[in-house]
């Protein structure tokens, strides 16, 4: 079907997303741009310039652009060995599933392309320079556009270096685990139910024409936009079973087609299952608990025996005290995603899985250290005083478990009785929500 096939403005977004984690992207385009610069330098030999600029000798752009070249490569492959580190540190000290983040990295990128980009271009202009391609008014042109082109470098170069020598650290990690969570618990506070109707938890196994994938992996990305056009087509109403982030197998529904009318015999479910993306790996971008569970696995590793960097994991902690804050702040009315899909329904994030995704495995292997359940215990008592009643029974019922497992691995007294202190506020009466007259 037509209409399944459109290429919507949330898709491209996604799109770009990718785009951006590819490094071969943005060399690419200022290869083309350093190669277009040379060719138009040779307009200014056609502009009757010759004149009135300066007359550069052949020998004095040879240099620059032969010291150019000679340098340039030698710097883009310095480059790709300290970024490829990076990746590694990154990959061993923090988690691999942040790769992604310290890949899109645009400093690095922008330094990586310049770098290429520049050699490309001090090529290809001593190529048109041997060749007696230009005119004094061309000479001048590659002469300033060389300048130039050493400028950007060398300010590219001193950004670089400072970029460089934090990428890949355990810190700058968790920061951009941070952000990339934080801007995917913010699009989704925005957009509950991504601009459909709210699904109730049990409405995914009402009855209804279940449609599977054909592929394993995981969601990545739902194109709502297809899925409304589907079921306007077809006079239904659809229900997705699965978020993005989801397992999905081919026995496992993406949604269920439910019936508006019944003249409406057959259904297209090829068409249905096009609008979910699944691929072999998580997304940030659509992903909220995948930021969270990045940012647990890294404290849960820095609390692994062969680290054991307690600090870490109290650092984490603090971060997902931030990110549920921000999750539970009020929503901005102006940026509230108003309900443009009237045909579908899609079930809202549920508080108690995002508190799994980020507690469950630091409470697990911090349980035997005396700090880290304190301040667990701590970032639990903030977030039960937001006064949301979901936060505060997931808050409570986490910072009971957490206790019992810190009774179970510590072995001094004292210790266990200063996270019980701690964790007292667990053992409150829960909240009940005042009844409506």
């Amino acid at each position: 079907m037509a209409q399944s096939k459109l290429f919507t403005l949330d898709k491209l977004r996604f799109a770009f997303s990718r785009i951006s984690e590819r490094l071969w992207v943005k060399p690419l385009l200022l290869c083309v741009l350093s190669i277009g610069g040379t060719f138009i330098a040779m307009l200014a030999d056609t502009m009757g310039l010759s004149s009135v600029l300066p007359d550069i000798t052949l020998a004095s752009v040879e240099s620059l652009l032969t010291i150019m070249a000679s340098s340039m490569l030698v710097i883009a492959t310095f480059a790709v060995g300290s970024m490829v580190a990076a990746y590694a540190s990154a990959s061993t000290g923090a988690t691999p599933r942040s790769i992604p983040l310290v890949i899109a990295d645009d400093v690095t990128q922008n330094a990586l392309s310049a770098f290429i980009g520049a050699f490309i271009f001090s090529i290809v202009s001593l190529i048109t320079i041997q060749n007696d391609m230009f005119d004094a008014a061309g000479r001048f042109a590659i002469f300033a556009l060389t300048l130039l082109v050493f400028a950007i470098v060398i300010i590219t170069f001193v950004r670089w270096v400072d970029r460089i020598a934090r990428l890949g650290k355990v810190v700058n990690t968790i920061e951009k685990a941070e952000k990339a969570a934080g801007d995917a618990l913010n699009r989704r506070r925005h957009a509950p139910s991504l601009g459909a109707l709210t699904a109730s938890p049990h409405q995914a196994a009402d009855k209804g024409i279940p449609t599977c994938s054909s592929k394993i992996g995981y969601v990545q990305h739902i194109d709502l936009e297809t899925l409304q056009a589907c079921a306007e087509a077809h006079n239904c109403h659809v229900t997705v079973a699965v978020l993005p982030g989801t397992f999905v197998h081919t026995h496992l529904p993406l949604l269920h087609i439910v019936k508006d009318a019944e003249e409406c015999k057959a259904f297209e479910t090829e068409a249905f299952s096009s609008a979910f993306t699944i691929g072999s790996s998580r997304t940030f971008e659509d992903d909220p608990r995948f930021g969270l569970l990045a940012l647990s696995e890294i404290a849960d590793k820095a609390l692994s025996p062969g680290i054991n960097d307690p600090g870490t994991a109290i650092n984490v902690i603090g971060t997902l005290v931030r990110l549920f804050t921000l999750w539970q702040s009020p929503v901005e009315i102006d940026r509230l995603q108003a309900i443009t899909y009237n045909r579908i329904s899609v079930p809202e994030l549920l508080i108690d899985d995002l508190f799994d995704d980020a507690f469950t495995a630091i409470a697990r292997d911090g349980a035997g250290m005396v700090e880290v359940s304190i301040r667990l215990q701590k970032a639990l008592l903030a977030l039960a005083g937001t006064g949301d009643s979901a936060m505060v029974a997931a808050a409570r019922k986490h910072s009971r478990m957490a206790l019992a497992r810190s009774e179970s691995a510590m072995s001094l007294q004292d210790d266990i009785d200063a996270v019980r202190k701690t964790a007292e506020f667990s053992a409150l009466p829960p909240i009940t929500e005042p009844s409506s007259l």
